[in-house]
């Protein structure tokens, strides 16, 4: 969400945000404050306030997609929570869904990129609601949702009670990516693949701490969302220089190099692919191979995805 955007409702809906300052410390990681997965959460409950009609959704939605395409982007994937957008004025759940759908599609057209949608849940809230979200989402898979997350509290919460739940979504049609190896250690990883049949992994940058888990993702040729900066706003690294990204790639394992959340992180994508370059000393040619890997990964049906392929190797050959 855009912080201008944010500060706008909170005028409108009297909200207590005195400054844009101040509202910027609530939603946005901030470098006098502790670095760790529970202060990098607590910036989503404060989001949850915001989310007061459909016409806010819409437009957060239409603005999200339209940064993307401004930074660049001709391909997005862009993950959201029903239930969070939900919660604040009781919407329906399925009502949410079909005002992101409808104001993706419509901002996909308006903006020039191809846009998918990835409906997430988190694994500290009830499988109730997951239950629902997933049956209103595969309903959905003609409106462009795609794929099924889960995300949330990895530390302290484990996947077990929704590995069923997202087998299902994924015999009826539903790419799975889950939140992995970030905050838990590599056995997270490892039950996300076998356990959950997982197509990517969030994350996952753990995983070197067992080398039988690098091995089984290198055959299975599954790919990573590592985000570094978040990764390092939420101490899972201490020092950016000692991120896992540059070893991950020289242990064979495909990734793509992702955002986490651009507006609470205060990054972009180009950002994030100039810091792995100038700061980790990943090279231009693997950043090639990290944008065709994305594309391999992509939540597409398997024509439109070598077609995705095909146009971004022509796009970095020029």
């Amino acid at each position: 969400m855009r912080v201008s955007t944010m500060m706008e409702i909170a005028r409108k809906y009297g909200l207590a945000m005195p400054s844009t300052s101040f509202l910027r410390s609530l939603v946005q990681v901030q470098s006098n404050e502790e670095w760790s997965f529970r202060a990098f959460l607590s910036k989503f409950k404060v989001l949850r306030m915001f989310f007061r009609t459909p016409e806010i959704i819409a437009r957060i939605t239409r603005e999200a997609i339209e940064d993307a395409a401004l930074d660049g982007l001709k391909y997005l994937e862009l993950r959201f929570t029903p239930y969070a957008l939900s919660l604040g004025q009781n919407f329906p759940v399925g009502d949410v869904l079909d005002w992101v759908c409808a104001s993706a599609h419509q901002a996909s057209q308006d903006f020039g990129i191809q846009t998918k949608l990835i409906v997430s849940v988190n694994r500290h809230e009830p499988v109730a609601q997951a239950e629902e979200v997933v049956h209103l989402a595969v309903d959905r898979i003609p409106m462009g949702i795609v794929g099924l997350d889960l995300a949330g509290n990895e530390a302290e919460f484990s996947p077990e009670p929704f590995a069923g739940l997202f087998l299902q979504a994924k015999k009826s049609g539903l790419h799975l990516t889950i939140h992995a190896g970030e905050w838990a250690g590599p056995a997270s990883v490892r039950y996300a693949i076998e356990r959950m049949d997982a197509d990517r992994v969030g994350h996952g940058v753990r995983i070197l701490e067992d080398p039988s888990t690098v091995a089984l993702a290198r055959e299975r040729g599954l790919c990573f969302e590592v985000c570094v900066t978040s990764n390092y706003q939420t101490g899972v690294v201490l020092k950016l220089a000692d991120h896992p990204l540059p070893a991950m790639l020289a242990e064979g394992l495909k990734v793509s190099i992702c955002t986490d959340d651009p507006s609470i992180s205060q990054i972009t994508l180009s950002g994030e692919y100039q810091r792995v370059h100038n700061d980790l000393g990943v090279t231009v040619d693997q950043l090639h191979q990290a944008v065709l890997d994305a594309a391999r990964a992509a939540f597409l049906p398997e024509f439109e995805r070598l077609a995705l392929v095909n146009r971004f190797r022509e796009a970095l050959v020029e």
